[in-house]
């Protein structure tokens, strides 16, 4: 599997350089058009080879993709962690039934909290 992956890497490597090989003619990039620039006495404008334009375009797409994603998938983080606060909550509540109640142990329920646990723990140690 390392294997493919270098290969992979490989290839995207060889098409990275033979990208910037076939593409390294300088480009103006200006900030705004040119007539509005004359009106508002602001010119920005930098020189970049063409393949740097090209891939700073797919790397700020990539990154606005990640944060998008990121945005959008945090209701489903919110609602892991409550998932995960809740069952924390109700297992100390279950202990604390068990330790503190001595009828507890004749709750057939609890017991057969108390065994699935116990069954868990040895299945973990083997």
């Amino acid at each position: 599997m390392r294997y493919i992956r270098y290969a992979i890497l490989a290839v995207i490597a060889v098409c990275l350089i033979t990208l910037a090989l076939a593409n390294r003619e300088l480009v103006t990039l200006n900030l705004l058009p040119e007539q509005l620039s004359l009106m508002l006495g602001f010119d920005r404008s930098v020189t970049l080879p063409l393949f740097a334009v090209i891939l700073g375009g797919v790397v700020v797409g990539v990154l606005l993709g990640f944060v998008w994603e990121w945005l959008r998938e945090h209701k489903h983080r919110a609602e892991a962690a409550r998932q995960r606060r809740d069952k924390e909550r109700l297992a100390r509540e279950v202990n604390r039934i068990k330790t503190d109640h001595p009828a507890a142990k004749d709750d057939d329920v609890l017991a057969l909290l108390g065994d699935d646990r116990q069954k868990a723990g040895s299945a973990r140690g083997a």
